[in-house]
């Protein structure tokens, strides 16, 4: 070995016979400092600050939690009204079901309102 050429490796696996092998982390990788990360002075940037993930424009998110409550109000009163039309047309009142069939629509226009109302939320 004096011509500099190191020795080959032997392949690490778990519960190895081989003592040398089983070795803690500290002593098979010296270069990792109990300092790594937070200590190490080569690491400039330590990631995202404090606040990072939180909500950036308070006014949007409330702008579109109110517009999303209210379309989700407009569905539930769809499904009840879609209910009631239903049964109604299945007893032969076709009178009320087509005002329920005219709900339906109305309620529609609504939902399709709230969302062209503001094109740059998309």
């Amino acid at each position: 070995m004096s011509d500099g050429a190191l020795p080959p490796r032997p392949d690490y696996r778990p519960g190895s016979a081989e003592p040398r092998l089983n070795r803690p982390v500290r002593e098979r990788y010296p270069q990792i400092r109990p300092t790594s990360g937070y200590g190490d002075p080569r690491i400039r940037h330590t990631g995202p600050g404090p606040g990072a993930g939180s909500e950036q424009e308070p006014e949007r998110s409330s702008k579109l939690n109110a517009r999303l409550a209210l379309a989700l109000t407009v569905v539930i009163g769809q499904l009840w009204a879609l209910t009631v039309t239903v049964n109604e047309w299945m007893e032969g009142n076709t009178g009320t079901a087509w005002w329920g069939a005219g709900f339906l629509i109305l309620s529609f226009l609504v939902v399709l309102g709230l969302w062209l109302l503001d094109p740059k939320d998309r």
